[in-house]
């Protein structure tokens, strides 16, 4: 009778393993990546057209170290092109022709095309996190100068686009507007 038991608590461990294993990474991950990509979206979309070259060092804030920082545009360009750089790095896709460096095709200039471009790199974000499974999410993968786990790819793409929005924040309070993100949440 008891190795029956013990029998039945293997098999159910195994069978539970088993399902686990199965498994998506994509709801865990994708909870974060809407958040992310609301708070981004919504916070390009807010500024103005005519606020797209702002930047801070435009204030002359005394003892401020915005000398040589990106636009607002800037901003949202870099971090489509890097999203697309490491969402593609998971999939294994390759990327648009036009992308130069980590700052984004140069012919993209107008509120429209930014918000388009940076829409399109969340999409390819999306597409990759359904890829990620236990099974490949430890697979080891060429980025820049390193390989790196698919997973943590993931997770640097993430905070990569979460650090921005901090930025486009500032650069959004600094222009008079309150980040739509942060409306809600008094």
């Amino acid at each position: 009778m008891i190795n029956k038991k013990i029998s039945l608590v293997v098999m159910t461990v195994l069978f539970a393993t088993g399902c686990l294993g199965q498994q998506s990474l994509t709801p865990a991950i994708e909870r974060l990546f809407n958040k992310i990509e609301q708070d981004i979206v919504s916070s390009a979309e807010a500024m103005p057209e005519d606020k797209y070259p702002f930047t801070p060092e435009s204030l002359n804030i005394k003892g401020s170290a915005f000398t040589g920082v990106r636009t607002f545009a800037g901003q949202i360009r870099h971090l489509a092109t890097d999203n697309i750089l490491i969402w593609s790095a998971i999939t294994g896709e390759t990327v648009r022709s036009d992308i130069e460096d980590v700052n984004g095709p140069k012919s993209i200039d107008t509120k429209n095309e930014i918000i388009e471009y940076l829409k399109s790199s969340f999409a390819i974000g999306r597409k990759a996190i359904s890829t990620l499974t236990p099974q490949n999410a430890m697979d080891m993968i060429q980025f820049r100068w390193r390989k790196l786990p698919r997973l943590d790819l993931a997770f640097y793409a993430l905070t990569h686009a979460n650090e921005h929005y901090g930025q486009l924040a500032v650069y959004l309070r600094a222009c008079g507007i309150v980040p739509p993100p942060t409306i809600n949440e008094k």
